[in-house]
């Protein structure tokens, strides 16, 4: 068997473990390995396409790492990656004298937060954070 048929069966193996256990991380050791079989087609000899596959990937982890780094991180209360509600929109036909509202929402009745500085007015609004069983909301 070809030297790069080998390289694309172990790039494929790791994509499968990836899947299996959802670390972005074994993507771009993949990405390294697919890298290591473009050099076995470009006829490098073994220790040439190691060199390739190792860079490649060492250079999409920092690049990830990077990247990452970069992103501000966001409270659990206010993550729509952790939290679902977040960014859904809502109607709040009207609001008490202390800035709150009682909404259905999603079977029950929930507490409505104004973000401070908004001024309460009937209308759409977007949930912009969960505290607990209080929706904390901006105009939408």
């Amino acid at each position: 068997m070809e030297p790069s048929t080998w390289w694309w069966v172990l790039t494929g193996c790791v994509i499968v473990a990836e899947l299996l256990t959802g670390t972005i991380y074994l993507l771009l050791v993949a990405a390294g390995m697919a890298a290591g079989a473009i050099a076995a087609h470009l006829g490098l000899s073994l220790p040439l396409q190691i060199c390739a596959a190792a860079a490649v990937g060492v250079l999409c982890v920092l690049v990830f790492k990077r990247i990452r780094r970069r992103q501000p991180e966001l409270p659990t209360t206010a993550n729509p990656d952790i939290n679902l509600d977040i960014g859904e929109t809502l109607h709040v036909p009207e609001w008490n004298a202390d800035s709150t509202a009682r909404i259905p929402y999603r079977g029950s009745q929930w507490t409505v937060v104004l973000r401070s500085g908004s001024l309460p007015a009937p209308g759409l609004y977007r949930v912009i954070e969960v505290q607990g069983n209080r929706l904390v909301v901006d105009k939408a």
